[in-house]
């Protein structure tokens, strides 16, 4: 339709006319200029229902975005792979799990903008039009203007309900309706009957932890072909072509410079039965604080052995990460282990079955003395973590004639889950803690259940806090069982009033804060210069999420070993391999269970000059402070 000569008198189909007053004429024009408009496209449309005309309004020149607020990012020492925008290039949604999308990098916002509405967004040049009003208010006076119902139709459209109430109760019954679905969705989440676990990988230094998890996420599509091939060709720019799967798991410069991992990774991956989270543990000596912070939140551990030749034997030899980390793994409560010997594809061993023999052989003592059942709870198997071969699925024949058990996705899915109580009291060790919208705290629950919209208390500083929203995996969730790995954005706290080791637990059972409690260690390896451990014996506690300097007040009596009964002779102090009950003391209120209670929360380790010198439990607490009695 040609464009009028005015805007005066316009004829229209029904044979009335309609006159636009030249304020509205002016606002309409002003608008238009100032939104550039299209010169071929036509200013106005006929619409022969409404008996008036409509205007053309195209796109706007300048729109206003407002993107998606990205997932909680999860801050050090634990960083989210899942969470990372290179995972993942085609999708790049908030709040998605699995190969579908994965959230935005800690912050980074990546998520592509919104739609906006164009009549609400178009930015209109104060200077050319001063006197020019909002383009909707304009449009709904010419409308009432313009708009002549036939006569039959009054009687009818005067009984009827107003544009604007129809509108409101439309837009509240798709509200509603968007609810419900949300709701469906947040219940159906609840019945997820798929058990949840948390894996830890640990080793020594270099034994291919993190290309194991990288793998594992490749297989599990968590990552992309374009991905892999981008990490391919950083890798080789700095000649280190067998470290690309590895960059899927440690994701800052720092790590891929060095070729170690530093933080705790931290990922996701499903199966049809299970659903995982991966803890990539530090292998070096440096970060075994790390390492302890990520092994106390897992229920099955994976270590990984190099079967290359003398890969083996720096690792276990005195000194060698392999069995600190073992030892550690058992004293902090994981009781399931998975032997991976890696590296079997590597041309000093070529899938050899004696090397896998030899090393099963020297690693089966060492892990019966520390505890492990080694029938029930150990299993071994051999692996390719580079080429991801025994992995997913089982080893063709051709390549090893000589194994027949299970792939490493099959031993994760077989593995029993731990006894949880979803009615217990609520405990939550907070392992970090940021600011995004609110106050978010990370942690693993050990105890109880969390619903949205519950009251908790943190302690020890007895801040009463409510849940606003639970991020699980993230996703967001309505309600969460203990043993998952939450994100949870709480009300009524300040970040800075929160300290990682603090625990969120039940308003009506909170937890014992403490300065004192009474011990049960087993000395394992004085350091050669303090070879008398002995009341006034100053460490590290390592407990749940807590690390606190303490000191021995004293001790209370020695064990038999071979009788696990206590001596009446008084002692004075102890040597290395001794099993001794002491009271401890710590500086700054801590958060404990006794180990019968909450075995998570009372099993601890102790630390002098960057090596594990006792483990222990806590058996009672001589003096409580900040708690209900």
């Amino acid at each position: 339709m040609a464009e009028p000569d005015s805007w005066e008198d316009v004829e229209e189909g029904g044979g009335g006319a309609s006159r636009r007053s030249p304020q509205t004429t002016t606002s309409v024009a002003a608008a238009a200029g100032a939104a550039k408009l299209n010169a071929d496209a036509p200013a106005f449309t006929f619409n022969p229902s409404a008996a008036s005309f409509t205007p053309f309004v195209p796109a706007p020149a300048a729109v206003v975005y407002h993107p998606v607020a990205a997932g909680p990012p999860p801050k050090p020492h634990f960083h989210d792979v899942n969470a990372s925008a290179d995972l993942h290039s085609a999708h790049q949604t908030p709040f998605m799990s699995g190969a579908s999308a994965l959230p935005a990098l800690a912050g980074r916002n990546t998520e592509p903008p919104q739609e906006t509405d164009v009549a609400s967004e178009l930015v209109v040049d104060s200077s050319q039009a001063p006197e020019t009003r909002d383009l909707d208010v304009d449009l709904k006076e010419d409308a009432a203007e313009e708009q002549i119902p036939p006569p039959a139709a009054e009687e009818k459209d005067a009984a009827a309900p107003s544009n604007g109430s129809v509108e409101k109760e439309e837009n509240e019954e798709v509200a509603h309706e968007g609810e419900s679905k949300s709701a469906e969705a947040l219940e159906a989440d609840k019945d997820d009957s798929r058990q949840h676990l948390n894996v830890v990988f640990i080793g020594h230094v270099d034994a291919g932890k993190s290309t194991i998890g990288g793998q594992i996420l490749y297989l599990s599509n968590m990552v992309d072909e374009r991905t892999i091939q981008k990490y391919e060709r950083e890798a080789k720019e700095k000649n280190r072509e067998s470290w690309y799967m590895a960059y899927i798991m440690d994701t800052n410069e720092e790590e891929r410079a060095k070729g170690k991992t530093v933080e705790v990774g931290r990922a996701h991956f499903e199966t049809k039965k299970t659903r995982f989270t991966i803890l990539d543990a530090p292998g070096h000596k440096n970060y075994v604080p790390n390492m302890i912070s990520g092994a106390s939140q897992a229920d099955v551990g994976v270590l990984v052995i190099a079967a290359r030749r003398g890969e083996f034997e720096t690792g276990f030899e005195r000194g060698g990460q392999t069995r600190e980390h073992a030892q550690l793994a058992k004293t902090l409560g994981v009781s399931k282990l998975l032997v991976v010997v890696n590296k079997m594809d590597d041309p000093s061993v070529q899938w050899s079955k004696e090397r896998f023999d030899e090393i099963e052989k020297k690693i089966i003592p060492f892990l019966r003395s520390c505890g492990y059942n080694v029938k029930k709870d150990v299993q071994f198997l051999p692996i390719s973590g580079l080429f991801g071969h025994n992995m997913k699925e089982r080893m063709p024949k051709t390549m090893c004639d000589w194994w027949d058990g299970p792939c490493l996705f099959e031993a994760l899915d077989s593995v029993e889950l731990p006894e949880r109580d979803p009615k217990g009291p609520f405990r939550m060790p907070l392992i970090d803690k940021y600011r995004d919208m609110g106050t978010v705290v990370m942690g693993k629950i050990e105890s109880g259940s969390v619903r949205r919209g519950d009251t908790l208390m943190i302690m020890p500083n007895k801040a009463t806090v409510k849940v606003v929203t639970v991020y699980r995996d993230n996703d967001e969730v309505n309600y969460a069982r203990p043993g998952e790995n939450l994100r949870i954005r709480l009300s009524g706290v300040e970040e800075e009033d929160i300290s990682p080791g603090f625990v969120l637990s039940s308003v009506r059972s909170p937890i014992p804060a403490v300065l004192e409690f009474d011990a049960q260690l087993q000395i394992l390896e004085l350091l050669d210069h303090k070879a008398i451990f002995t009341a006034g014996y100053k460490a590290v506690l390592h407990i749940h999420a807590v690390v606190e300097e303490c000191e021995i007040m004293g001790l209370l009596h020695q064990i038999d070993p071979k009788t696990k009964r206590p001596i009446r002779k008084k002692i004075l102090f102890v040597k290395s391999g001794a099993v001794v009950v002491v009271r401890l003391q710590v500086n700054e209120l801590i958060c404990v269970e006794k180990f019968e209670d909450f075995p998570q929360l009372g099993r601890f380790t102790l630390r002098d000059e960057g090596k594990t010198v006792a483990i222990g439990k806590v058996v009672n607490f001589p003096r409580v402070a900040g708690t209900q009695n």
